[in-house]
């Protein structure tokens, strides 16, 4: 059988399935492909990020903070099986200005999930951590035996959320998987925000704008697009071996480089234009991810160049 249909069928199909954050970029994805597998799908946002418009009319959705008691009467009525945990607070410096927001989010509102998910009965969940700030500065592609160095209160966030899960399925028998991602991108990613410079790239270009480069514009990061995170999303919820996995292509593209291929796509001519260095940026951030490859099944397939145009033409028909 072709490894294409191997992951399909191993994928999760006709359950009960709780996404948090499933109103954002990648949750959104996430949900349109469990509805998509007819799987009962039951949505938990705050829509502090999330847009109401990503979300398809067929799931259950819920406006809730992921602190709020209700969220235990929610699982116990909706009783998922399968939980998708996307919710955070995603802005690195918002957690450096703001440390204890970002833990009462991060580590605080993952406790009250993970509680909720033990009472409801519920067998697994995928955490999405994260690579480049698990890691900080390295020299080579990441593996997961590399040393975890957070350089920022969101780094220590995420991997807390990691080990919380690792606590709950040690002494609850919760299944747990947690996917530290490298740099997400492709359609309904905001342009408005913080991350994503791709987004960001792209609306500034086919809008007349004119993107600014921080640095030199050597910085190095890997880029995995939307539609293979999410492959990886539903092939971790049914892996039963638990365990935290790298998700990137493992290869690096500088953001000079980003620039370019993104000017030529979006037939943006003006040359880039350079600022000051951002305090905290990474050199080098790239993730190996033969794990997820060896114990997942999962490798990303599409290249930069094809995310790209698919990110391009989404944004050009105004499909964020």
């Amino acid at each position: 059988m072709p490894i294409a249909e191997v992951r399909q069928a191993v994928m999760p199909t006709g359950r009960s399935v709780l996404v948090t954050g499933g109103a954002g970029f990648i949750g959104s994805h996430v949900v349109d492909e469990l509805l998509h597998r007819e799987c009962s799908v039951t949505v938990v946002d705050d829509l502090s990020t999330g847009r109401l418009t990503n979300l398809a009319p067929e799931a259950d959705f819920h406006c809730m903070d992921l602190a709020d008691p209700d969220l235990h009467r929610l699982l116990r009525d909706r009783r998922p099986e399968l939980v998708v945990h996307l919710a955070a607070q995603t802005s690195v410096s918002r957690s450096v200005k703001e440390p204890r927001a970002d833990a009462i989010a991060n580590i605080l509102g993952t406790i009250n999930l993970l509680n909720a998910c033990v009472e409801a009965g519920a067998r697994q969940v995928v955490f999405t951590a994260s690579g480049g700030t698990a890691y900080g500065e390295t020299q080579r592609p990441a593996t997961e035996d590399s040393p975890l160095q957070p350089l920022s209160p969101y780094g220590i966030t995420k991997l807390a959320g990691e080990f919380y899960l690792r606590y709950f399925q040690t002494q609850h028998g919760l299944g747990g998987v947690s996917l530290r991602l490298a740099n997400v991108y492709g359609r309904r990613q905001d342009p408005a925000g913080e991350a994503g410079v791709v987004a960001i790239f792209t609306q500034q270009m086919l809008t007349g704008q004119h993107p600014v480069i921080f640095g030199d514009g050597e910085c190095v990061r890997d880029y995995v697009y939307v539609g293979d995170v999410v492959e990886a999303v539903l092939l971790a919820l049914t892996h039963p071996g638990g365990g935290s996995f790298n998700i990137g292509t493992g290869k690096g593209t500088t953001v000079n480089d980003l620039f370019h291929v993104l000017a030529r796509l979006c037939r943006f001519d003006r040359p880039a234009t350079y600022g000051p260095p951002r305090p905290g940026d990474l050199r080098y951030s790239v993730l190996d991810s033969s794990l997820a490859a060896r114990q997942l099944g999962w490798s990303a397939s599409t290249g930069l160049e094809k995310g790209l145009t698919l990110t391009v033409d989404a944004l050009r028909q105004g499909k964020v």
